[in-house]
């Protein structure tokens, strides 16, 4: 595998980050590949399997000699993080991120490079319901596309390297604004994401026990209710305009659907059903 980077860093041995990891590996990547996080027992484990070369606790120590920085942790926590790190990054390294948001963590993350450090932000469309190491897959990123969310000011020969990284381990990569990744996403991702939790809640609110009624259909839609909590926090409170105004308009088509059932206009429900099954068939 021919790759610009030597070492490796990834801060958050999780789902995404030890799938980029094996990925790499599966790739024939020869360099080494150090694990960061906040849990020495899954470092360990994650070294014992193979999936990383190194780890440590100690952020600054784990990014020194990095030519390449993942963050994969929940975007809540990405500038706490390179604040305690920055001094140390390496001259030349790159940062990069997998992150749901862009806007914000673009906005803030990359003013924080020291001089000769590049920031390129990246969203890889690829996730599970379940999260840690062993959900952890080689192919998570295959033909998975990944956004690449360049700011104004964001050097392109790190934004060349990045992109050339996410491509050899399988992703297809498109170029958006972070302006224009959080509306997109606000809308296709971060909304299902809220409504899948509502609709659980809302469910358990008619009765507490009536879940395990819910067949193949409930269990499909609400699959992803089942993602970290505290990611899902993160990502709310970094698009928070986006989402809202992805629900209200969610909010408005719930709304009409209620008051078509109130007036038993069967013709008009019909309508409005007929109406999104055949978009959603244009997803096929």
């Amino acid at each position: 595998m021919k790759t610009d980077f030597k070492n490796i860093t990834i801060i958050g041995i999780g789902l995404m980050g030890s799938s980029f990891a094996l990925a790499l590996k599966a790739k024939g990547f020869r360099g080494r590949i150090t694990g960061i996080g906040r849990n020495r027992k899954n470092l360990v484990k994650a070294k014992r399997l193979g999936i990383i070369d190194d780890y440590t606790t100690e952020y600054t120590d784990g990014i020194k000699n990095a030519d390449l920085i993942l963050l994969a942790v929940p975007v809540g926590r990405f500038e706490t993080i390179v604040k305690n790190i920055r001094k140390e990054i390496k001259k030349g390294a790159i940062v990069t991120d997998v992150g749901s948001v862009k806007a914000q963590i673009v906005k803030k993350i990359g003013p924080l490079m020291p001089e000769g450090v590049h920031f390129v932000g990246g969203h890889p469309i690829a996730g599970k319901e379940c999260s840690g190491i062993k959900c952890a897959s080689a192919g998570l990123y295959r033909n998975a596309r990944c956004v690449i969310t360049p700011g104004r000011n964001t050097n392109n020969t790190a934004l060349k390297k990045v992109i050339s990284l996410w491509k050899t381990v399988g992703a297809d990569t498109v170029l958006m604004t972070p302006e224009e990744h959080d509306i997109v996403f606000g809308a296709v991702s971060h909304l299902p994401h809220v409504i899948a939790y509502a609709l659980v809640n809302g469910i358990t609110k008619v009765e507490d026990s009536i879940l395990n009624n819910g067949g193949r259909g409930l269990r499909d839609m609400t699959r992803i209710a089942l993602s970290p909590p505290e990611l899902w926090r993160d990502i709310c409170a970094h698009n928070r305009k986006n989402i809202l105004r992805s629900l209200k308009k969610f909010s408005s088509s719930v709304t009409r659907v209620t008051r078509l059932i109130e007036k038993s206009d069967w013709p008009g429900l019909e309508k409005e059903f007929r109406k999104a099954r055949e978009a959603r068939q244009g997803l096929e």
